[in-house]
């Protein structure tokens, strides 16, 4: 009898795994083993950093539906994903969402109620729209001036471009929000607030996935304190905001900035907008306004020097029109409008390498889905990856994968734009991408210029580290600055 105990154990776990596995509504989803019975896969590759190379591999195995974890799939048929994230979806954010919000009532990157993020984003629409934005252009211009100057005075050395297109993003939102720099362009590196930044990615991005840790967490601080880096978003970099906003206070400005807007916005309406969302969205510009548009920037600098045919169009594209509108310091935002190609290359630069490498986690509502012939019930978390999404030949065509701007001209950009998710999509688009597009739109050309820029090793493959953004490592560049 002792000896068949074991038989009959094994027996049983059998019974009850296969019992559990033909209750398991995803069960026919493939997907990871380990992904089919716990976060803990998710968790390993958010913490390893490569979520966005990891995910283009299981879709390029499995399909266009991949289980990534026990109750959550990973989506890229387009049909699913224009009715996930399309106009009057019912798909509400997931609790991955919870973690970036901690505490914060108003936060319109993480608010998963959707009748709070209309309002709030009602409040902001005209602040971060288009027009609104182009009157701060010369404020942008003044910071581009400083960059000029520091990459001209670095000499013929390689120079870490990423860096120092993230210390030009992060002066521009000193500049933009509140009327000053940051000054870090002119010591060629941060106060710590990048490292601050980087470890709040970090820790959000895998705990994201288990955020019931995160509100254990943040019930017990105040007695364990914090053990958890993307307290730093709602702590250190919030005091940052904070420490400005006072000093703006006091000193005023002869502009009017971001902060001034968000300021009239409390005025006009104090119960809407209070003094704590004014911080908010301060923080937030802080906190996403510079590597979004620092990664976005290497993206373009980084396959300009990699295909340098590609390079040369755009030059013979840029000289005529600078020369007819006699730029002398930078080029104007007019002047970028009518460079199409230059539009197409950040397009492309941006679809291959989109600031976000990890899914867009959506939960299905009441009365499930269906996709690729197969049900998935109310309550399930699925989500597209920008990077898988962007490889998707059947919607970019076989070459997929290859650096080709002239995709962007043919008559098909529109049905393209539809699928272009490097600011996310549908009613939570990411609010601050004007500000990020006219950044790229303007440094990009009017660096071609100044410099002829080549990659100081092209042939080594780049780095990149994906903690919800997919950061380049190592993007270094030599830069000789061109006859005038």
């Amino acid at each position: 009898m002792e000896s068949a105990l074991p038989y009959l154990v094994a027996s049983g776990c059998i019974a009850v795994a296969f019992l559990v596995l033909r209750a398991d509504p995803l069960r026919d989803f493939p997907g990871p083993f380990l992904a089919r019975w716990s976060p803990l896969w998710m968790i390993y590759h958010s913490q390893n950093g490569d979520m966005h190379r990891t995910m283009i591999d299981l879709h390029e195995r499995y399909g266009p539906v991949v289980r990534t974890g026990p109750k959550e799939l990973s989506i890229s048929d387009s049909g699913a994903v224009k009715l996930i994230y399309g106009a009057g979806s019912k798909f509400r954010k997931s609790d991955w969402y919870s973690v970036w919000q901690g505490q914060r009532k108003f936060d319109l990157f993480a608010e998963r109620d959707e009748s709070i993020h209309r309002a709030q984003r009602r409040l902001m629409s005209n602040i971060y729209s288009m027009d609104t934005l182009k009157k701060l252009e010369p404020y942008v211009d003044e910071v581009l001036k400083v960059l000029f100057s520091r990459l001209s005075a670095l000499g013929s050395e390689p120079v870490n471009m990423g860096l120092w297109a993230q210390l030009f993003a992060f002066d521009v939102v000193g500049e933009v929000t509140f009327s000053r720099r940051f000054g870090f362009l002119d010591v060629g590196k941060d106060d710590g607030s990048f490292g601050q930044i980087d470890i709040a990615l970090k820790s959000a991005a895998w705990i994201g996935q288990v955020p019931w840790l995160f509100g254990l967490h943040d019930s017990l601080s105040p007695l364990i304190g914090n053990w958890l880096g993307i307290g730093a978003r709602h702590g250190s970099l919030r005091k940052i905001a904070a420490d400005e906003i006072e000093k703006r206070k006091e000193r005023g400005s002869d502009h009017h900035d971001i902060l001034q807007m968000l300021m009239d916005v409390h005025r006009e309406k104090p119960q809407e907008m209070n003094d704590m969302a004014v911080l908010s969205m301060a923080t937030s510009n802080i906190f996403a306004g510079s590597d979004t548009t620092a990664i976005s920037i290497g993206a373009v600098l980084y396959n300009l020097c990699k295909y340098p045919d590609c390079k040369a169009k755009l030059m013979a594209e840029i000289d005529p029109i600078v020369q007819m509108s006699r730029v002398d310091h930078v080029v104007s935002l007019a002047a970028t409008e009518k460079m199409p190609y230059l539009q197409a290359c950040i397009h492309e630069a941006l679809r291959l390498h989109p600031a976000v490498g990890m899914s867009l986690p959506r939960v299905v509502p009441p009365g499930g889905m269906e996709t690729s012939g197969k049900y998935i019930p109310a309550g399930t978390v699925v989500g597209t990856n920008p990077w898988v999404l962007h490889r998707n030949k059947n919607i970019f065509g076989n070459d997929a994968d290859v650096f080709r701007p002239e995709r962007w001209l043919g008559e098909d950009r529109g049905a393209l734009e539809r699928f272009f998710f490097a600011f996310g999509a549908g009613s939570r688009v990411c609010i601050g991408r004007n500000l990020g597009w006219i950044e790229i739109s303007k440094l990009v050309p009017s660096l071609l210029l100044r410099f002829d820029i080549q990659l100081a090793d092209g042939q080594t493959p780049l780095k990149e580290n994906c903690w919800w953004f997919v950061k380049q490592k190592g993007l270094h560049m030599t830069l000789r600055p061109k006859e005038t």
